[in-house]
């Protein structure tokens, strides 16, 4: 187990939240996509999505993906004892999605998300977005728009809680109990 922190140097949310705003209206707009679906990642995923919602000033559908039985770990893991349901009140197929995380580092959990969203039915696209987008890739995934880019040793995470207020704390964990998140 690791332990969290708060720590001086970690970025404030809302300047991020400002900034990724306007990134993700230039995006949409560049590919003219206007009317997307939003789906946010249980949980932190899901309050950034509101959130940009309202910066934003739309009112576009939000659904909610909780990944954990799509996990490639949940055989060593077991099942987290906070799961919740999958929400997504609208059709998939031949949708333009928009997918939000808080934090993308290994990858493994937009792989375990757009596996799921595959379940419901073939998008026509999904746009990833995150908050931070941190160094220690493990697949080939990448945000279309993030707030901010970070490099930390492996011993250190980075974890939003929230919702209210949303605020990023430091996990650090010995270097023996590594794990990708």
């Amino acid at each position: 187990m690791g332990y969290q922190k708060k720590a001086e140097f970690l970025p404030e949310v809302a300047p991020l939240l400002d900034s990724l705003a306007v990134k993700l209206t230039n995006y949409l707009n560049e590919q003219g996509i206007t009317q997307p679906l939003l789906i946010g990642i249980h949980t932190g995923g899901v309050w950034v999505a509101e959130a940009l919602r309202q910066k934003m000033q739309v009112s576009w559908p939000l659904g909610t993906l909780d990944i954990a039985f799509y996990r490639d770990d949940f055989s060593k893991t077991g099942l987290n004892p906070s799961v919740k349901p999958s929400n997504l009140p609208f059709t998939t197929e031949n949708q333009h999605l928009v997918l939000i995380d808080d934090v993308l580092m290994s990858g493994r959990t937009i792989r375990a998300a757009m596996n799921e969203i595959f379940d419901y039915g073939r998008p026509a696209s999904i746009t990833l977005v995150t908050l931070l987008s941190l160094s220690g890739r493990e697949l080939p995934i990448q945000a279309d728009c993030y707030g901010l880019q970070l490099d930390l040793p492996a011993t250190k995470r980075i974890k939003l809680s929230g919702p209210d207020p949303l605020e990023f704390n430091l996990v650090i964990r010995p270097a023996d109990l590594e794990e990708p998140v």
